[in-house]
């Protein structure tokens, strides 16, 4: 639904009902499209927020493999002496 600018000053309880309804609304100005009203998500609470973060944890921890420790992933560069090869 398009309205102009001038309309929608006498309507806009109306006009904003009906974009959180779903509806798409644009308000035009000299008749190209100016704004769209769209209705705004509402933010997740802090405990839905913690059970995001911690089933991301979870499966996160779910996919790690074990694997050779980093610390001595070097080691193939250096002889028993301790010197580069």
């Amino acid at each position: 639904m398009q309205v102009s600018v001038t309309d929608a000053k006498g309507q806009l309880t109306e006009l904003v009902r009906r974009a959180e309804a779903g509806d798409e609304v644009i308000l035009t100005r000299h008749g190209h499209a100016a704004v769209r009203l769209v209705p705004i998500k509402a933010m997740p609470g802090k405990g839905a927020r913690r059970a995001l973060l911690e089933a991301a944890r979870t499966a996160g921890a779910a996919k790690a493999k074990a694997g050779p420790s980093a610390a001595r992933s070097q080691d193939f560069l250096y002889g028993e002496d301790g010197m580069p090869e």
